[in-house]
């Protein structure tokens, strides 16, 4: 094959809009994934019993499933299966009967094994894991503590890994061994990789600053078109900061060292009362309750301050969701972040509506809060949770002022 000669094109719908053709091609693709699945995970081939836990279908399941790990005649497990069947300890089970080193999976899956307690990891033997990774989404902190602590039990590295389907391999990551990890943190750009946050006018900001996730230097696997429309490719990835810089989507800050925490996709910032409040800043401090599992928060229309923030929560164990619990939640997120990021409605779920990648679907969430027709949820692994969902909104409208 020559170098450029197209290997897949991944369609991705993402949470929101029209599927984009995601064209990846053969050798600078697989330059990167071969070096960042072994520099990243630590790779030991000889050794090592790999597991990336992520839909093969995912870009993360064709650049490390499938590419990265045979170009580096990995062992590995692969599993074509949900993490709670037959039993909630499937995960642990698997690692255990496999004797498996490293762990990748999902922020989303995480938050899910919080839920159903430490006490299932606890009943298996999980030492042979060495180092831990995550991938997906930005992951809070209080996930990162938990599975570090209950998994790695404390002594395996975790890999917070920044990628997208766009990017084809990881772009920014601790490196095992090298980086003084913080939790929460995607860190640092791996070598060669040159991200840049900015400002709306395309400016650097300084440490402590936040702003746009941009990429100002090529990287190896970089996408080269969308499928079919090379006018959309430029104008999606390659037109708000000029025609030399590719922007992300996602929004980001640097902490005072310069290490760079991810705030999500830009399109789910809210805009309270003229105050700009990132979806991901309040499922965070949400998430950081001892009772709440998992949370994901939209803003909808309001007559007063523009957008009011909905949140949609998920319990840990056997808490059970009530009126006093809303409000000390509101309190909670108030005392973390300040007030004007206190959620005006707060609807306690079993689950949230996710892809098979793991990422919550906040587009329905937000039909739902704005009683609005449902849109497409043929990409969702628990279609049947949205109509719940619905149903428990419309039966109790838990809005307060």
């Amino acid at each position: 094959m020559d170098a450029e000669d197209i290997l897949y094109i991944l369609y991705t719908s993402g949470t929101t809009g029209k599927p984009k053709g995601i064209v990846h091609t053969t050798g600078g693709y697989l330059t990167q994934v071969a070096a960042t699945h072994r520099l990243i995970f630590d790779l030991k081939p000889d050794t090592d019993v790999y597991w990336c836990a992520a839909d093969i279908g995912w870009v993360t399941g064709h650049s490390y499933i499938v590419y990265g790990p045979l170009a580096n005649r990995a062992t590995s497990v692969i599993y074509e299966g949900a993490p709670d069947h037959p039993a909630q300890d499937r995960f642990w089970e698997i690692i255990e009967r496999y004797r498996a080193t490293i762990l990748y999976t999902a922020p989303t899956a995480i938050r899910a094994f919080m839920k159903w307690g430490a006490d299932l990891p606890a009943k298996h033997d999980l030492s042979s894991l060495r180092l831990l990774g995550s991938v997906g989404e930005p992951i809070n902190p209080e996930a990162w503590m938990w599975y570090h602590e209950h998994i790695g039990a404390g002594r395996c590295p975790v890999v917070d890994t920044w990628w997208q389907t766009e990017t084809g391999a990881i772009m920014i990551t601790p490196l095992p061994g090298i980086t003084v990890a913080k939790p929460g943190s995607a860190m640092r750009d791996f070598p060669g990789v040159k991200s840049v946050v900015v400002d709306n006018r395309g400016k650097p900001v300084p440490p402590g600053g936040g702003g746009f996730l941009t990429l100002q230097r090529p990287w190896p696997s970089m996408l080269r078109t969308l499928w079919g429309d090379d006018e959309r490719y430029v104008d999606t990835y390659w037109s708000r900061f000029g025609n030399e810089i590719y922007f992300a989507g996602d929004g980001a800050k640097l902490d005072d060292g310069g290490s760079v925490w991810l705030l999500g996709r830009v399109d789910d910032v809210m805009n309270v009362a003229g105050h700009r409040i990132s979806t991901t800043e309040v499922e965070s401090a949400l998430v950081d309750h001892p009772k709440v599992a998992e949370a994901a928060v939209v803003g909808r229309n309001d007559p007063d301050t523009g957008q009011a923030i909905s949140a949609f929560v998920s319990l840990r164990g056997d808490n059970q969701g009530d009126d006093s619990l809303a409000a000390e939640l509101r309190e909670h997120v108030a005392e973390g972040i300040g007030k004007l990021a206190r959620p005006k409605q707060i609807l306690f779920t079993e689950d949230l509506p996710k892809t098979r990648s793991g990422k919550i679907m906040r587009r329905l969430l937000k039909d739902i809060s704005e009683g609005r027709p449902l849109g497409d949820v043929t990409t969702l692994a628990n279609a049947d949770i949205v109509e719940r969902i619905r149903q428990t909104s419309d039966a109790k409208d838990t809005r307060t002022e």
